[in-house]
């Protein structure tokens, strides 16, 4: 079986630095190489795998170190395993991986309420950072689109979902306004991971047209280019907001 050396920082009685060897899985050394292949361009998005067979003969081990290696790649979504067919590598990209952790979010946030707070703080300050960007690349295309939703979001009085789900779609077009696809992708993820596990439904009642004027002076400030000023205008936005936000449990 395969050996690694680990450093293990702690002397010996004499003084000698020891190097402990632990040993690997085969599955994990096989799960190394099929990531090098796909790493290297060897296999690309959407191309079969090689069969199961052809693993085994080219890496010299058995089927379980194999199909354990291929189960766990598939559990990260680098591959979708086909029964009756072959295997397929995935086209990955940053909403892809992200949505992948979606369900750790859920556990996580769920079994641990305090974590509710970390993440309001990260969308505070990255949403602050955010905005300071959009309003030094936005274009009169990107001040007109967040001027139709903030009409759509107008015209959702009476409906409370339908007014948060506009109110969110809003902060994820200034995400976009940035140009950069991971800060977009990233803004998504921690929506998300806000509004499907926590309600703020009866909290937002009665703060729609303070929401609404907010809005409006956040898209103005960052039409005019005003880089600083778009960022304390969002900021106290989200301090009032996140506040609506509570756990469900």
């Amino acid at each position: 079986m395969p050996r690694t050396t680990t450093p293990d920082p702690t002397p010996t009685p004499s003084g000698i630095r020891r190097d402990k060897i632990v040993r690997r899985k085969l599955s994990d050394e096989v799960f190394d190489r099929l990531r090098a292949m796909i790493s290297s361009g060897e296999l690309g998005p959407n191309d079969p795998m090689p069969s199961e067979r052809e693993l085994m003969q080219r890496f010299g081990v058995g089927r379980p170190a194999v199909r354990e290696a291929l189960q766990s790649m598939h559990t990260l979504g680098l591959i979708t395993i086909s029964h009756g067919g072959r295997s397929r590598v995935n086209a990955l990209s940053i909403e892809s991986v992200l949505d992948g952790v979606d369900e750790i979010a859920q556990i996580l946030l769920s079994s641990e309420p305090d974590k509710l707070e970390y993440l309001k703080e990260a969308r505070r300050m990255f949403e602050i950072g955010m905005v300071r960007l959009a309003a030094a690349r936005a274009t009169e295309a990107d001040i007109a689109d967040l001027r139709a939703i903030l009409e759509q979001q107008r015209g959702h009085l009476d409906d409370t979902r339908l007014f948060i789900e506009t109110d969110l779609r809003l902060h994820s077009r200034i995400a976009e306004m940035t140009g950069n696809p991971i800060m977009g992708a990233v803004s998504q993820a921690m929506l998300r991971w806000l509004t499907q596990y926590y309600t703020a439904l009866v909290h937002w009642s009665g703060n729609e047209q303070q929401t609404l004027a907010e809005h409006a002076q956040i898209i103005d400030l960052i039409a005019a280019g005003e880089v600083e000023q778009s960022a304390e205008a969002m900021r106290d936005h989200l301090d009032r907001s996140l506040e609506m936000y509570r756990h469900g449990g």
